[in-house]
């Protein structure tokens, strides 16, 4: 299967970073990293001692009944690191994995109404993508850690 994953838009980055305002328009919480937490600008753990940001975000464009906010955590400087936007974040399980243990995977229409939901674990990841993704009424899919909610990322067919 082939596909992108969406970067966070760079609007958003930028004011996290320098206003230190959210998508809700509240203060960004700023805080070192325990290590382990889901740095979504570059799909991957933090360190721990990384300078990091929790904030709001809300991954649609459309007003709706399914748009939602919710919690992302950035690095508070923006990184040079090479992120692999071409294929799933790692999902193995270990440590150092992105996807650790399980995802809700949201499949959405071109409207942003929701068409299909799962519930997978890490090793089940690429299987269940692909499965909505080839649905030709979904335009793309919504990953979130179920536990605390954060929004993990968006995975779209490549084109």
């Amino acid at each position: 299967m082939h596909v992108r994953i969406a970067p966070l838009p760079g609007a958003f980055l930028a004011r996290v970073r320098t206003a230190g305002l959210d998508d809700l328009g509240q203060p960004v919480r700023r805080l070192r990293a325990e290590g382990g937490e889901p740095c979504r600008d570059v799909l991957r753990r933090a360190r721990a001692g990384e300078a990091l940001l929790l904030a709001s975000f809300c991954p649609f464009a459309l007003a709706g009944p399914y748009r939602e906010y919710g919690p992302v955590f950035v690095l508070a400087n923006a990184s040079a690191e090479p992120v692999a936007r071409d294929r799933l974040p790692r999902a193995d399980g270990s440590a150092e994995a992105y996807v650790r243990d399980r995802l809700a995977l949201r499949a959405y229409g071109p409207d942003e109404s929701i068409l299909d939901a799962a519930l997978v674990g890490a090793g089940a990841l690429g299987d269940e993508a692909a499965r909505l993704l080839a649905r030709p009424d979904v335009a793309f899919v919504h990953a979130r850690f179920p536990v605390y909610g954060c929004f993990a990322c968006r995975i779209e067919r490549a084109t």
